[in-house]
């Protein structure tokens, strides 16, 4: 199993629509949802103010990598809207569960 953890943090104002955002019932999720091989993807927060880490499950690495060729355009709409709301985000990397 593959996963890819981001950290985020979300500009003063924005927590709720951000979580909106990047919730499990999000636009994010949704569309990885429509792409074979994702398992799940959670959102925390952190106990900084508007600190956030996301973590997304798949199968396989190369599961997720054709979600993002294929998802490409989509994947830019939501990451765009996504970019309003933030300060920063990092991709702290992708893990494989052992």
């Amino acid at each position: 199993m593959l996963i890819v953890l981001w950290e985020y943090d979300v500009r003063p104002g924005m927590d709720a629509a951000f979580e909106q955002l990047y919730g499990i019932q999000g636009d994010w999720a949704a569309l990885f949802r429509e792409h074979h091989g994702f398992v799940s993807t959670e959102l925390l927060h952190a106990d900084l103010p508007h600190r956030y880490l996301s973590i997304d499950r798949w199968e396989s690495e190369s599961a997720y990598d054709a979600f993002l060729t294929n998802a490409n355009a989509r994947y830019a709409q939501i990451d765009a809207r996504g970019d309003l709301l933030t300060i920063d985000e990092r991709r702290i990397g992708r893990f494989f569960e052992c």
